[in-house]
């Protein structure tokens, strides 16, 4: 517990520097590498004369996307475990590695910094706000309005808190620092190939399901502690209601958790269509329009991220004394 603790607290001290080695670096290297080895060496005359082995070229760019699923979390798990193994003798240095590893699976100051950047940028015009949010979203940014730009950034800290702060603590937990790199990499391996378009709708298919069943518990504990640890500063009841009321309007079968916590939470409605890249996606609304966001509406979905993340280390501290 004292290396998690300490591995937050380096986290809210320094974030990710870009200039600083990061193991999720390397896994977007990994990544990347084993797309084009795919797509470029491979090549798709070869992937289209071996299809009919497998019915289809769709079938068998799942199976490659399976394929390279199940070798990256064994990689991103054993490494570090084996790691950590051989260093169990040496105490300091085991502890130091052990913090690292722990501290880089944590994004919370990242994700602060991040969507302060656009809370700063809409200060100086909207064209700088929406230059500033591309680099947190997956939607096209170019046309969209002030609000439209704040509920992104609203989204995006909400979500967010799940797969960057609270997912990553729960594996943590249960398996250690090779627990929360394993699920960095099936979190990483989403972001990268789980998108729902022509490219990667069949090498993405198998990542983002595995994504979608690891962040099934996180999603849900984080919309539940997002609402009780926001009681006496936003509306805790309304947050329980929009959560589960609103929790299958999204594509996402967690997405609609954290996001409904926080729309309910602010008494702001969030979701609706989103333009990715000249494709319309058509998505329900989150919440009731029960007032116009605001761009501090930004800053208070930072909070409720620390209060969650904050309270989630309190009741586990809770749970190790009482055994």
């Amino acid at each position: 517990m004292k290396s998690i603790l300490l591995a937050v607290l380096l986290d809210l001290i320094l974030g990710d520097p870009y200039s600083f080695p990061h193991p999720v670096k390397l896994m977007g290297r990994i990544i990347y590498a084993e797309e084009k080895f795919i797509r470029d060496v491979i090549g798709e005359s070869w992937t289209l004369s071996h299809s009919m082995v497998f019915h289809s070229q769709s079938i068998f760019l799942k199976i490659l996307g399976f394929i390279i699923s199940i070798l990256n979390i064994s990689l991103s798990f054993f490494i570090p475990y084996f790691l950590l193994k051989v260093l169990e003798g040496q105490k300091i240095i085991y502890t130091i590695v052990n913090i690292y590893l722990i501290y880089t699976c944590i994004a919370a100051r990242s994700l602060h910094k991040e969507a302060m950047k656009v809370y700063y940028a809409l200060g100086e015009g909207i064209q700088k706000g929406r230059h500033q949010l591309s680099y947190i979203v997956g939607r096209d940014t170019q046309n969209l309005t002030e609000e439209e730009i704040i509920k992104a950034g609203i989204e995006t800290v909400a979500e967010n808190t799940s797969d960057g702060v609270i997912a990553p603590l729960f594996y943590i937990l249960l398996l250690g620092g090779s627990g929360g790199l394993m699920y960095k990499m099936v979190n990483t391996m989403d972001s990268m190939l789980g998108y729902k378009n022509e490219k990667y709708q069949d090498l993405g298919y198998f990542p983002a399901k595995i994504d979608d069943i690891f962040n099934y518990i996180p999603a849900r504990i984080t919309g539940i502690l997002m609402c009780l640890s926001s009681v006496f500063r936003f509306n805790m009841k309304n947050g329980f209601k929009i959560m589960f009321r609103d929790r299958k309007n999204h594509p996402s079968p967690n997405s609609p958790y954290p996001e409904g916590a926080v729309a309910g939470l602010l008494n702001i409605q969030l979701g609706g269509n989103s333009n990715y890249f000249g494709k319309i996606v058509e998505k329900p609304t989150i919440g009731d329009n029960t007032r116009l966001v605001e761009k501090d509406d930004i800053k208070k979905t930072i909070e409720i991220m620390y209060r969650t993340e904050v309270l989630f280390l309190l009741l586990y501290g809770i749970f190790l004394r009482s055994r």
